[in-house]
């Protein structure tokens, strides 16, 4: 008779993995991939080495999963200020603070999940999730077009472009070896720079928060 687990050997297993990847998150966060090596996460998890590549056969494997993770909570954050209630724009310059802010909290990681040299495989969750963000965007967009807050653009194009240049402009401020900068002078530079892409409005006319 094959042997199958039970459902609290299934939870021990869930356990343990969610801890190997919390203890990964936590060492990414703090200085990059390269101090995720298998060793490092191990012990900081309090598990054996073995134990993590059990869970994940190679460390590509268990970086992707972690990039996956973080990546997602991001999203989930930026998807909510684009649901929120408000006009277009408005939504538009939230999505855009709160990409901001956060990435400019978790510098580390920010840069981790932007512009970090990856494995092939992260680097595919990373295109997955900028075409993730340009979708997103997109609809916005054209949600604003049809309810006459924007004007008539190839929203497609105007996405893409948003998110391009969010990344772009947060490299340098994420980056390890940055000078640091006045957090809320690159949050509203970069949400004029949003907005006067895609309408005619100033930051002026729409409101930013303290996201």
């Amino acid at each position: 008779m094959p042997y199958r687990p039970t459902k609290r050997t299934e939870a021990r297993r869930a356990a343990a993995r969610e801890l190997i990847v919390s203890a990964a998150l936590e060492l990414v966060a703090r200085g990059g991939y390269r101090e995720a090596q298998v060793a490092a996460v191990a012990a900081r998890a309090g598990v054996a080495t073995g134990t993590v590549y059990r869970h994940f056969p190679s460390k590509a494997d268990l970086l992707t999963e972690v990039f996956r993770r973080a990546s997602q909570r991001e999203a989930d954050a930026v998807g909510a200020a684009t649901a929120g209630p408000g006009p277009a724009p408005q939504r538009l310059a939230a999505a855009v603070e709160t990409f901001a802010r956060r990435a400019l909290r978790g510098r580390r990681l920010a840069w981790a999940l932007i512009a970090e040299p990856v494995d092939p495989a992260v680097e595919a969750e990373r295109l997955a999730f900028r075409s993730a963000y340009r979708d997103g965007f997109a609809a916005l967009l054209e949600e604003g077009v049809a309810a006459g807050e924007l004007p008539a653009q190839d929203v497609e194009v105007a996405a893409a472009a948003l998110v391009g240049a969010i990344g772009e402009a947060l490299v340098g401020p994420t980056a390890p070896d940055a000078a640091r900068r006045d957090d809320d002078t690159i949050v509203g530079s970069l949400v004029t720079f949003c907005l006067r892409s895609v309408s005619q409005q100033e930051p002026g006319r729409v409101r930013l928060g303290t996201t």
